[in-house]
């Protein structure tokens, strides 16, 4: 049992299934454990059939629920046969950022995640002991590969400062936004939800969105404005990211009111990106602009522990946002079902190990 099979990034962007070193505990308080479910989500979208180097043969994905097999000597809080979530989040350790557990922030998270707990896509993963929750009876593996997307939420989210009955604009439906709106429903909040699919406008109303609008089918900030009684959004959630950051990053300054906020989730291409936005309206406005990236803690409560609590409660609903389900020797054909999802009404694709 010393080699595992692992879906290894080719330099054309793709993956390969091959067999590679099992990967081992380094020290006695992490934990060894079997990935059952994997998913795919939007930043994994953004290196697909992207030639980069530094990624070739490297296992990804971030998204993970598993069965723990073996426990260094220092763990007691989980035990071989534990149904687990992963959390794919760990720093160095011993920076400032991690010191006070506020390790999304960590100058080497990438570094260090991508070397060991950011690896679902394979069939064995180990991670300190604290990044293990176990899962309750009622949560399946494939429910728990959507928290790390919850986790992401809850964070931008605690970032927003929303509370009961404000006014929210998601822009984009894509998992993060679904999980977006899902959290500020819980918290008494009316939810817009702006996208351009029409399968994801669907689950986002039937997961509660007081409304829903295909940008591409209609006036998105007259209609907002209509809905609003012309004020605009207490706080826009910025879903999207990517390529598309200058249009939907400007249409969530716009619907936003004078005084709001606008919470920025979506991930920004590398590099320096030049936004044109009306700045002036920002500054006149106090409209703030407000950066979220990944998750951590919350007071003394992990964001994904929080997360799974709601889950397990069937305060928030994971199992509707998974569409479609592959086996990870098809890697390949679940990324071209998540890519196209216009035409396969993709929203979460899962990977079966």
């Amino acid at each position: 049992m010393n080699r595992m099979k692992a879906a290894l990034k080719t330099e054309e962007g793709t993956f390969e299934i091959k067999e590679v070193d099992r990967v081992k505990i380094p020290s006695d308080d992490w934990v060894l454990a079997r990935v059952w479910v994997s998913g795919i989500c939007g930043t994994d979208l953004r290196h697909w059939k992207k030639h980069e180097p530094h990624l070739t043969c490297k296992i990804m994905g971030h998204e993970l629920g598993g069965e723990v097999v073996e426990v260094g000597a220092a763990v007691s809080s989980v035990k071989p046969g534990d149904r687990v979530v992963i959390e794919t989040l760990l720093g160095e350790g011993t920076c400032d950022w991690c010191r006070v557990q506020q390790y999304n922030l960590c100058p080497d998270l990438y570094k260090v995640r991508m070397e060991t707990v950011s690896r679902a896509f394979a069939e064995y993963i180990t991670g300190p002991a604290t990044k293990f929750h176990l899962l309750p009876e009622n949560v399946s593996y494939e429910e728990a590969t959507l928290l790390d997307t919850f986790a992401v939420c809850l964070h931008a989210q605690h970032r927003s400062g929303l509370q009961i009955n404000d006014t929210v604009v998601v822009i984009g439906a894509g998992p993060i936004g679904i999980g977006q709106l899902q959290l500020a429903k819980c918290s008494g909040a009316n939810v817009i939800v702006v996208d351009v699919v029409d399968s994801s406008l669907q689950i986002a109303n039937e997961l509660g969105a007081d409304a829903v609008i295909n940008s591409e089918k209609e006036d998105s900030l007259a209609r907002i404005m209509e809905l609003t009684q012309h004020k605009g959004a207490d706080i826009t959630f910025e879903c999207v990211g990517g390529e598309h950051m200058q249009q939907t990053l400007d249409l969530a300054t716009k619907t936003t009111r004078i005084g709001g906020k606008v919470v920025i989730v979506g991930g920004f291409e590398n590099g320096n990106v030049a936004l044109q936005l009306d700045w002036q309206r920002l500054q006149m406005g106090e409209i703030q602009l407000v950066f979220s990236a990944s998750y951590a803690f919350h007071g003394i409560y992990p964001e994904m522990k929080t997360c799974l609590d709601l889950l397990s409660k069937g305060k928030i609903n994971a199992r509707k946002m998974i569409t479609h389900r592959f086996p990870l020797a098809k890697i390949n054909e679940a990324f071209e079902t998540a890519q196209a999802k216009a035409e396969t009404g993709a929203l979460f694709v899962a990977l079966e190990h």
